[in-house]
This record gives structure tokens, sequence and C-alpha cells, in this order.
């Protein structure tokens, strides 16, 4: 700093230089009445996920956790619990915030990726996996922390360089540049879920960030060749994830083994008809459908309310996107915008891929189903990336003077 500026000089150049980034220390707190219905169609997918997650998983719990039929949902409520409260001191705070913390957190989550890789929880049966950091008697698992850097990551970017967005460089070059980063760490964890995931994700912002049309397409082209070719070649891809993919294509592969889940899910959405069997009632959930607290949980949804009850829930998912993109919309600028549409479509993908998973549509991803499947770290997270969406709606609702 020049020694002929005072601090008062100081002090006004940087609220300036904040200023011009949309915000200033006046406006750490936002002002104006969130979204109710995104709040309500939250709350209720939340109320929904426990209820069910504990009728999922007390006979899993009860086996495999000392009698203790409560293990999962007590653990549940209690992330569900912070996270709200996240979730509220976050729509409280301006969202446009988050750009000066977004480099920091881009270097925090590179780093816990790398990290992972090499201090991590061995998994029974699956001592390849590295995706969990122990911390005390928790864990802590940065792919979920991803989800949402990305997203950041990407609103800053298109915000700086949308008027370049159409160009190679700055709209297909660099944007791909950060979903490699991310895929490339997160698929050294053997965690293609997440992988597919984070690139469905960084392409669906591209998209919406103006690039162009044409090399997208091309993009999509090759990417389209690409699965053809595991398809047909499954080996050429990690054993695990080979496995799955033969388990898709011939339904008779390993019953006991690589399709024995998907088989107990189909089995559980048949059972369940029109209104289901009863809550509660389920009976794939006994120790049949493996882990049922986890990526299969909306088999036993199925079966314990029946096609008009997850037809109901699918409904409610469906509007919590469609409301978010309307709140993106009425934002008043791009940063804010490109936020609500990455969290909404962070949630739509994974609920769209899960569905597909436990119905047999695409092969076995291990993909979780937001406000539904067991997981501290993603129901902490996502109830954050709900509170940023409502902090977006208190500036959305005002009108723009």
């Amino acid at each position: 700093m020049p020694e002929n500026l005072s601090d008062n000089d100081s002090k006004i150049i940087r609220t300036k230089k904040n200023k011009s980034m949309g915000i200033s220390r006046d406006t750490v707190f936002v002002t104006g009445s969130i979204d109710l219905p995104f709040l309500a169609l939250t709350i209720a997918l939340l109320t929904i996920g426990l209820i069910m997650l504990f009728s999922a998983s007390y006979p899993y719990a009860y086996y495999n956790y000392n009698h203790n039929s409560y293990y999962f949902f007590t653990r549940q409520l209690i992330f569900s619990i912070i996270g709200l409260v996240a979730m509220f001191v976050m729509s409280k705070i301006n969202y446009k915030w988050l750009r000066v913390a977004a480099m920091p957190l881009l270097a925090v989550t590179i780093l816990l990726l790398i990290i992972v890789l090499f201090y991590h929880t061995k998994i029974p049966g699956a001592a390849d996996f590295k995706r969990f950091i122990p911390v005390g008697p928790l864990t802590f698992q940065p792919s979920d922390l991803a989800k949402f850097t990305i997203i950041l990551t990407f609103a800053v970017y298109i915000s700086n360089y949308y008027g370049q967005m159409k160009t190679f460089k700055y709209g297909i070059l660099f944007p791909l540049g950060i979903i490699a980063v991310f895929c490339g760490l997160i698929f050294l964890e053997h965690h293609m879920s997440c992988t597919i995931l984070m690139f469905l994700i960084g392409a669906t912002l591209m998209w919406v960030g103006g690039s162009d049309w044409k090399l997208f397409a091309f993009g999509l082209a090759v990417l389209v060749l690409v699965v053809f070719m595991v398809i047909t070649f499954p080996d050429l891809l990690e054993s695990y994830a080979g496995e799955r993919i033969k388990a898709w294509l011939d339904k008779d592969y390993d019953p006991s083994g690589s399709r024995w889940q998907t088989n107990n899910s189909l089995y559980a959405i048949g059972s369940g008809g029109l209104f289901g069997t009863g809550l509660g009632n389920s009976k794939q959930k006994y120790l049949y459908v493996s882990e049922p607290q986890n990526d299969f949980i909306f088999s036993i949804v199925c079966e314990e309310l029946g096609f008009i009850g997850a037809a109901i829930i699918i409904v409610l998912f469906g509007a919590l996107v469609i409301r978010g993109l309307i709140i993106a919309a009425r934002c008043h600028d791009r940063f804010g915008a490109i936020l609500v549409i990455g969290v909404v479509a962070q949630i739509g993908i994974q609920v769209g891929l899960n569905i597909m998973v436990v119905t047999d549509t695409i092969p076995n991803t291990g993909i979780a189903l937001p406000f539904f499947s067991y997981g501290g770290t993603a129901m902490m997270m996502l109830l954050f990336e709900i509170g940023v969406v409502l902090s977006v709606s208190r500036k959305a609702s005002q009108k723009k003077v």
C-alpha cells in the first residue's frame, strides 16, 4: 500500500473493491423473505426421508449394531439437525460473500481429495475404496464437499467470463480442466458414481453458462462413444465397475454376487404394487437388499408405499428442482443464478441416477438418494446448499432499484 494513503483512504479502497464484487461489510446479512415453497418442499422431503430411513434400516441396524435398531436413524437425525442449523444460518448470510470463500474452499477441497487417497478408513470387502477420512469416532467424505465446491467454482468462473464462454478457450478448455481435476481425484478413490455426478454437474453448468453448443455437441458425441466402448468392453474399467456393467447387461450373471442387490431391489419394487405393503412392512429389507439404508433405499420406499407413494416423492423432488429454477430466474445477478441452478441440478441428477439404478435402467453406480440415504457429510452439505438457495431467494424476492 502506498505510504501517502491514510488509514481512512485504504478503508475506502477496500470497501470499493468489495462493492465491485457486489458485497460490502454492511451486507454480511441479507434481508427479505425466504422462498417458502422451496423451504416447505425441503422440510417435506427431509421428514419423509427420515421416516423411510428408520423403516428401511432398523432390521439391518439390529443385526449389525448390537441390537440397536435406532443406530442409523438417531445419527441421521443428529446430522439433519446440524444441517438445518447450517441451512438457516446460511439463509441469512449474503450469498455474494461466497465469492470470497471460493478460492480458499477450492484449495481445501483439492487438498482433502488428495489426503483421502493416502489416509482413509478401510471399507470391509472393498479395500481399494478410499472415500472417508477418519475424524475421531466419525468419518468425513471429501467428495460431498467437492459437489458444492465445483458448483461454487463454476458460478464464480462463469460470472467472470460469461462474455467469453462462446470461445473454445474459456467456454470449453478451462471448464473441462476444472471438471478433470475433480473427476480425476474422485476416480482415484474408486468412487465411480460421484465421478459421473461431478462430470454431469460441470457439464450442466457449462451448458447453462453459455458454452458454444456446437463444441458442446461434439463433446457429447465423444462421451456417447466412450460410453459405448465401455459397455461393449467393460474390462476397460476398474474390475468392480466392469463387473457391474456385466451384471447389468446379463441378468443371469452372478445372481448371488454382482446381481444380488439389483435383483432384490426389483423384487421389492414389484411386490409393492400400486399402494404398497404399508409403512414398515417390507420383507426385502430383512437382509435381502444389502444395506437398505443407503443407495437402494428407494426400492424399500416402493415396496412399502407402492407406486403411488413413490410417484408422490418423485413429484416432490421435481417440484423442488422447478422451484429452484424459478428462484434462479428471478435472481438479479448471474453468480447467484448459477449457484441455485448448480444446487438443484445436483439434486435432480442424483435423484434421476439413483432411481435408474434401483430400477436396473443403468448399471449399479452406488449413488445416494438425497434426503433419504444415510450419510452425515452428505446430509449436512445438502442442507447447507439448500441454505445457499434460500439466501439467494431472499435477494430474488427484492425488487431491483
